[in-house]
C-alpha cells in the first residue's frame, strides 16, 4: 500500500473537510473553500487516471459560483441572503433521475472508449451522483444529502482501489459529515415548517 502523503492530496483533504463542515452549518463560505478544493482535486484525479472525476471538478467550480450567488441572493427580495431549506419536488426528482441514468450511461461509454480508465462505470456513476447532489446543495434541497451519502459509499472503496488512501479516508469523514448535515437540515426544515409543495419523503 502506498500511504505517501502528497501536498495536493493533503490540501484536498483539508479544504474538503472544511467545505463539507461549512455546508452542514449552512455557511456561505463553503463555496469559495469548495472551489479551492476542486482545484486541488483536478490535479490529483488527473494523476490517478480518474478522468471523469477530474472533469467533474470543473463543473463543480461552475456550480459553486451558481450556489454562491443563489445562497447570497436568497429566495427573492423578501429573503435576501437566506435561501430556505426545502424538500425536493417530484418533478425535480424525475429530472434528476433521468439526468443521472443518461449521464452515467453516456460517461461510461465515453470513458471506456476514449480513455485508459480501469473503472469507467464507477467513475461515471460517482460523477452523475455528485452533480445531482451539488445541484441540490445549490438549491438547499434536503435530499441532496442522500445523494452525497450514496456517492460517498461508492467513492470510499473506489479511491482505496486507486491507492488514494488519504482521499478514501477523507470520504469516510465526508460520509459522517453528510449524515450530520442531513440531520441538521431536517431540524431546520422542521423548525421553519414544511413548504407546501408535493415532495417525496426522505
Amino acid at each position: 500500500m502506498n500511504w505517501n502523503l502528497g501536498w495536493t492530496e493533503a490540501l484536498g483533504f483539508a479544504t474538503g473537510a472544511v467545505c463539507v463542515w461549512l455546508v452542514a452549518r449552512q455557511h456561505i463560505a463553503n463555496w469559495p473553500v469548495g472551489i479551492a478544493n476542486n482545484v486541488f482535486f483536478i490535479v490529483l484525479f488527473l494523476q490517478a487516471g480518474l478522468y471523469a472525476d477530474a472533469g467533474l471538478q470543473v463543473v463543480f467550480i461552475a456550480l459553486a459560483a451558481y450556489g454562491w450567488w443563489a445562497w447570497a441572493r436568497g429566495d427573492g427580495p423578501a429573503t435576501a441572503g437566506v435561501l430556505p431549506v426545502r424538500r425536493t419536488t417530484r418533478v425535480e426528482w424525475a429530472w434528476l433521475a433521468a439526468a443521472g441514468v443518461l449521464g452515467t450511461a453516456a460517461l461510461t461509454v465515453l470513458l471506456d472508449r476514449a480513455t485508459d480508465s480501469t473503472v469507467p462505470f464507477w467513475d461515471a456513476l460517482t460523477t452523475a451522483l455528485s452533480l445531482a447532489a451539488t445541484y441540490g446543495q445549490c438549491r438547499k434541497l434536503l435530499e441532496s444529502w442522500w445523494l452525497w451519502i450514496a456517492a460517498d459509499l461508492v467513492y470510499i472503496p473506489l479511491y482505496a482501489y486507486k491507492d488514494l488512501y488519504l482521499t478514501s479516508l477523507l470520504y469516510v469523514g465526508f460520509l459522517a459529515l453528510c449524515v450530520a448535515g442531513l440531520l441538521g437540515w431536517r431540524r431546520t426544515l422542521a423548525a421553519a415548517g414544511s413548504p407546501s409543495v408535493t415532495a417525496v419523503p426522505a
